[in-house]
């Protein structure tokens, strides 16, 4: 498995610079760090009292590394899960909160675990996906995958909004799922033709 630092440097990489789209709830963002968690920390980088898109902008790509690496992988306890998802978990816990492990948990109960689902990743919810990595040790990475995709797809379902983050203006696959199927095996990438029927609904 990669390092902790060089998973959170690659999803440095993927989040890409600065952006404030309207329709993104996480508001400015830069590297993948939002202007609610630079809020949430406190981190007033320019030094006039407040955080607000100017404080976003000047964050580097080694300060969104080490945000990453202290706030979303360490004290959520990313650790404690298996190898094979903890860059997938990371990943999407950088994209979506504590959603991420929500996701997983949900996972873990169709698999015949019984976690509860409350988005903390505690010893009953490591342990649950330490059983079921050693049940189907190469399969649960592409499950959560998968299981992210369609979260992906659902929430677009839902909100309109976000639709342009799953589907891109000629049809094809969006950002987001994109982004889910890095860490899911080819084999269960979803052809262009599968996606599209996916999202026809949308219109």
């Amino acid at each position: 498995m990669h390092s902790v630092r060089s998973i959170a440097e690659e999803i440095v990489a993927r989040e890409g610079g600065y952006v404030n789209d309207p329709d993104d709830p996480g508001g400015a963002t830069n590297h993948g760090v939002t202007i609610h968690t630079m809020r949430r920390l406190g981190l007033d980088l320019d030094g006039d009292g407040d955080v607000d898109a100017a404080d976003v902008r000047r964050v580097s790509r080694a300060q969104a590394t080490d945000i990453f690496m202290e706030h979303y992988f360490a004290r959520p306890r990313i650790d404690l899960l298996p190898e094979a998802l903890q860059a997938s978990v990371f990943d999407m816990y950088v994209n979506a909160g504590d959603n991420a492990v929500r996701i997983l948990q949900r996972l873990l109960n169709r698999m015949g675990q019984r976690v509860a689902v409350d988005g903390a990743l505690g010893p009953r919810t490591a342990a649950a996906a330490r059983e079921a990595a050693e049940e189907a040790p190469d399969h649960i990475a592409d499950a959560y995958g998968i299981a992210r995709r369609n979260y992906y797809y659902a929430l677009a379902d839902r909100r309109p909004a976000s639709r342009k983050y799953a589907r891109r203006r000629d049809g094809g696959k969006g950002g987001w799922i994109r982004r889910a199927e890095e860490f899911i095996s080819p084999r269960h990438h979803l052809s262009e033709a599968q996606h599209k029927a996916r999202v026809a609904a949308w219109g």
